[in-house]
């Protein structure tokens, strides 16, 4: 077995959909070389995809910001001189070769995935780290030794070993995402925690291809408004980071971010089979107020205490999978304030929108993708992987927009008011049957949020900034909204049965000092009746309006 195996500047490993949605596998620079001819990644999980556009995008960092599209040494000086060369870039309408080629091959001995010293991605000194399988690896399984799942993606061969590119694609990805069950081998050493990319709000840019992903994901400018450090992805370093759990600073480049080693790991294998790896805990950081992260929600956990005291804490928010992506509206697309602060990525697209010559078509509409792990017991293992998008007139983060964004979080503001209609009326129409049951009102909300949840993306999609009157827009939704909530009030109603409309009369508390209870009557007309009076006074009916 040779010691110096597999370079992925020549091998085929990152996975892509060409235009016609066939998969394939290419090298990492064809990858980047053709990505005006792919439509996407297409790895086996958004989850991968979002770690290996990472990898790309810390190429392109490191490349275009020390040469021009034509290889020429020119470093930014000034912030026009970042969005001049994006702008350069985007116009052309693919990366150009020469510069991209002379680079890597620079680092070629640097991309070997098996190498007696410098593995890609990998240190010789994790090889005295927790052991696992390679279904511990492949991120479909997500098996740990001890814990198999029932109904697996693999079976036989393909649940033991991987093939070099798979390997290569999950080895990005459990250094992303891994979970916090390897413990620490030296004394004294911090829990490994989930990997850095498994703590983020994850959020990315979407064009029509991956040339126009990764140029609205290629943040250069931080917040997209001030210059970055010198990048300084993980390849470049004279000795790689070898020593367990090491906190380091934050990074001030995007190259040195997005290759960040959060794991120390080591691939097994046997013949031309990847078996298993071995891990350590790698490189962290603080995660209050990280703002070189450019591709993740932020939140302020202590609002409270940040009002009294003056001084915002932010940290990253991971996504609920089980909240459609457009309820997020207000914390990642809305003008910030005390308690909200949008995303870089978002940040720098609309720079890119609001500049004099701005490349971005003003009528365009421009996708924003998120993805996660969704992690069990203190992140201890992963349950699933969960993904979801949302489409908009690029204009609406841009100077035309601004308007847009109070009435918009207005409209979602209400759809919670509305769930919170639709959600008492189902908890009094099981009282009303005699049933207590707790969760009848929470599966009554899942249920609208449902309903509504393709109407809501359609409207939020066809505003247009320039043309559209703010007003109409509104009552458009609104009325759309109160006859779903109506609609799923009604087919409610229907069900409830016949013991449901006579009624049951429970026992409730007054609120009083002393305990003090009350016998209240809970009927389906008096139910529904209370649910339209207040549907109604959330979404009052307008003149010209249906009934």
């Amino acid at each position: 077995m040779k010691q110096i195996e597999y370079n992925l500047l020549e091998e085929r490993w990152v996975r892509v959909r060409g235009q016609d949605y066939t998969v394939q596998e290419v090298s990492l620079p064809d990858a980047l070389l053709h990505a005006h001819e792919y439509r996407d990644l297409a790895g086996e999980l958004p989850t991968q995809d979002a770690a290996m556009l990472r990898l790309l995008l810390a190429v392109l960092h490191t490349v275009f910001s020390r040469v021009d599209g034509n290889g020429t040494p020119a470093p930014f000086e000034e912030t026009d001189d970042a969005l001049t060369r994006w702008e350069e870039l985007y116009r052309l309408g693919h990366f150009p070769e020469a510069p991209i080629r002379a680079y890597l091959e620079q680092w070629r001995d640097r991309f070997w995935l098996f190498h007696p010293e410098r593995p890609f991605w990998q240190v010789p000194e994790a090889k005295i780290g927790t052991e696992y399988t390679a279904s511990k690896l492949n991120g479909e399984l997500s098996e740990s030794s001890n814990k198999l799942r029932l109904f697996s993606s693999y079976a036989g061969e393909g649940k033991e070993g991987l093939t070099y590119a798979q390997a290569a694609r999950w080895l990005l990805s459990v250094n992303g995402y891994d979970d916090t069950s390897a413990k620490p081998k030296g004394k004294g050493l911090p829990s490994v925690g989930a990997g850095w990319l498994g703590k983020l709000g994850y959020i990315q840019a979407q064009g029509s291809n991956l040339f126009e992903t990764l140029m609205l994901n290629l943040t250069l400018l931080q917040d997209g408004v001030k210059l970055w450090g010198e990048n300084h992805p993980c390849w470049e370093l004279e000795q790689p980071h070898s020593a367990e759990r090491t906190e380091i600073a934050l990074p001030d480049n995007p190259a040195q971010l997005l290759t960040l080693q959060s794991r120390r790991l080591l691939l097994d294998r046997e013949g031309e089979t990847v078996t298993g790896f071995t891990l350590l805990g790698g490189d962290f950081f603080a995660r209050e107020n990280a703002f070189a992260e450019q591709m993740t929600v932020w939140r302020d956990p202590d609002a409270k205490k940040s009002k009294k005291t003056g001084q915002v804490t932010f940290v990253p928010s991971r996504h609920d999978p089980a909240k459609q992506f457009w309820r997020e509206f207000p914390a990642v697309f809305c003008e910030e304030g005390e308690s909200v602060r949008r995303p870089g990525v978002v940040r720098w697209v609309e720079t890119l929108q609001n500049g004099q010559d701005c490349p971005l078509e003003r009528k365009r509409l421009i996708r924003f993708a998120i993805s996660g792990m969704k992690y069990g017991d203190k992140d201890f293992f992963v349950n699933d992987s969960f993904s979801d998008s949302l489409t908009f007139q690029a204009a609406l983060l841009g100077e035309l927009g601004r308007r847009w964004t109070v009435p918009i979080r207005d409209e979602i503001g209400r759809c919670e008011q509305a769930a919170q209609c639709v959600g008492r009326l189902a908890w009094e129409l099981s009282l009303a049957a005699g049933d207590k049951n707790d969760t009848t009102a929470e599966s009554a909300r899942t249920q609208f949020y449902f309903t509504i949840d393709q109407p809501f993306r359609l409207w939020l999609q066809s505003i247009d900034p320039e043309t559209d009157k703010l007003d109409e827009k509104a009552d458009e939704w609104q009325e759309k909204a109160r006859k779903l909530a109506a609609e799923l009030g009604r087919q409610m109603v229907e069900r409830a049965g016949n013991a449901a409309f006579v009624g049951h009369r429970v026992e409730v508390k007054t609120g009083g000092k002393k305990d003090e209870k009350k016998t209240v009557l809970y009927t389906v007309p008096k139910a529904y009746n209370s649910f339209l009076y207040n549907l109604r006074k959330l979404y009052p009916k307008k003149e010209g309006g249906t009934a």
